[in-house]
């Protein structure tokens, strides 16, 4: 029974994603089996198929573990939050209330993306469905406006990507997280706010300077509704988001906190015609959330049989001390090293399998240096969320460049350079902890969270070749040290990134000058 329940699921997981987690998960069975046959620290003495069956089918373990037990109770409850306000009409309200904010501006279509995807984030559970459900109306729009086809493709798969990593749901791994860490829910949706918010206002900042660059218009004013007139008709639907965090945030459980969320948008849909629920879209609803909760159920089960070879053979502990001996105890070459293995177990995995996998190979690493939990475990996290962004693999750059008609290297290179900011903020909060709250002080924030979005701007300006005009060789890279010197909360480096931006800001505004004294003469 035991081989038939493992050969099902690995099974049912390649049907349901592909092959990526069915190859994570089969070498780690022919590992639990070969062990005595691998080199280094990667050897163990190896176990019987008996003890293998056993610990993968009948302990709480292997397949039955914490991924299947917190994905049949709040990551279910939150899928079925998730159908419900998709019902309601909340993905389309968001992308008028995205439109209506920043359409009009420069370079608008792009910064309606990526508004868009941050709160589609808040009810999508994964960074693929983000991307098909907010870019069949974001990319077009992007395209009408200007903007290359791989840039647009690029935008919007940065953008959904980031919706994984948005709290309160954060695609469904909060709830894991939580589990893994032994830190309440809501510590760890607070202590994801600060990054997450870095990392969207990095996109933002790519795909302004990138409009500025090409002088690329907004939506004309006919084609865009007012903020005002939008939430005066649909504004109630942002109320079950307001419920679930006002509900978590006064100490309620997520189970809770998930029901009276779906209490709210059942009561708010109800208010319009257009939205108003039948019977039939009850169950329509409940079947969409269950095959939904099947997919990640099943690719959970795979993620279990991975969790189940490291706590047998020990794997984590091992490959812990093996990344701290391999870069001799430094932490930046572990971190680096932390980032390599975790972009490689991300590629082409889901969110939840993807924080079980790299949350228990890697993160103990980290720990061992004396990273705090809860950033260690973001780190690894974030890294194996951006797999889906980072080429070859790029998962939701597919879907991107499928709806833009375009090459996906290049939206996938593309994609790495507006999302440069996914790269630099796990360091910066695990050396600034602050920014993860850990020993936060209000006077240390005030400190830290403005020198960090400053080195998001540098950081951009690097990647886009942009700032006040086209920028030089040079300036790109006095933009990229001072971006880097900012990731660190040392007052020296952030006094010398600042110095280093003051003086690329002075040359650039002089040759801006110098450039418009030149067109007038002509």
């Amino acid at each position: 029974m035991g081989l038939i329940a493992i050969i099902t699921v690995l099974e049912a997981t390649r049907r349901v994603v592909g092959y990526p987690v069915l190859i994570l998960a089969g070498i780690s069975l022919i590992y639990c089996c070969f062990g005595s046959y691998f080199p280094g620290f990667f050897e163990h003495r190896g176990f019987s198929i008996n003890r293998i069956v056993r610990h993968m089918y009948l302990s709480t373990e292997g397949i039955l573990g914490t991924p299947i037990g917190v994905v049949s109770t709040f990551v279910f409850l939150f899928l079925l939050f998730g159908s419900f306000l998709k019902r309601t009409g909340v993905g389309q309200f968001f992308n008028d209330f995205a439109n209506a904010l920043t359409g009009k501006a420069i370079g608008g279509p792009a910064k309606v993306a990526v508004i868009s995807s941050a709160l589609q984030g808040t009810i999508s559970g994964s960074s693929i469905a983000n991307v098909a459900a907010s870019g069949s109306f974001t990319i077009p729009l992007m395209k009408k406006c200007g903007y290359k086809p791989e840039f647009a493709a690029a935008v919007e798969a940065s953008a959904s990507t980031g919706g994984q990593i948005m709290p309160p749901v954060m695609g469904a791994a909060a709830f894991l997280m939580a589990e893994f860490t032994g830190l309440p829910y809501w510590t760890v949706a607070i202590s994801a706010a600060i990054p997450a918010v870095l990392y969207f206002t990095g996109i933002f900042i790519s795909v302004d300077l990138e409009a500025r660059k090409r002088k690329l218009r907004g939506v004309a004013d006919a084609e865009v509704d007012t903020v005002w007139n939008i939430i005066k008709r649909r504004g109630v639907l942002f109320v079950p988001i307001i419920v679930i965090v006002a509900t978590m945030a006064s100490g309620m459980t997520a189970m809770r906190a998930g029901l009276c969320g779906i209490a709210a948008s059942i009561i708010c849909g109800a208010l319009f015609q257009e939205s108003r629920m039948k019977f039939e879209d009850y169950i329509d609803t409940f079947v969409e959330a269950g095959k939904t909760a099947i997919g990640v159920a099943v690719v959970s089960g795979s993620a279990g049989i991975v969790v189940g070879m490291v706590t047998l053979t020990g794997l984590g502990l091992k490959l812990g001390n093996g990344l701290v001996a391999l870069a001799n105890g430094n932490l930046i070459i572990t971190l680096i090293l932390a980032m390599i293995s975790s972009l490689v177990l991300g590629m082409g995995v889901p969110t939840t399998a993807n924080y079980v996998i790299t949350s228990t190979i890697v993160a103990p690493a980290l720990t061992q240096l004396g990273v705090p939990l809860i950033a260690a475990h973001l780190f690894v996290f974030y890294f194996g969320i951006i797999a889906d962004i980072t080429p070859p693999v790029c998962s939701a750059v597919f879907t991107g460049s499928a709806i833009a008609n375009c090459d996906v290297l290049k939206a996938g290179v593309s994609a790495t350079k507006i999302a440069i900011g996914a790269f630099i903020i796990p360091y910066m909060f695990v050396l600034s902890p602050e920014l993860v709250l850990v020993n936060a002080s209000p006077l240390s924030m005030l400190h830290i969270i403005p020198t960090a979005l400053l080195g998001m701007y540098m950081l951009s300006s690097c990647t886009n070749g942009y700032m006040r005009c086209q920028s030089t060789w040079y300036e790109r890279i006095a933009c990229a040290v001072g971006g880097i010197l900012l990731v660190s909360s040392s007052i020296a480096t952030d006094v010398a990134g600042i110095i280093i931006f003051a003086i690329v800001i002075v040359l650039q505004e002089l040759r801006k000058k110098r450039l418009a004294g030149g067109t007038s003469v002509q």
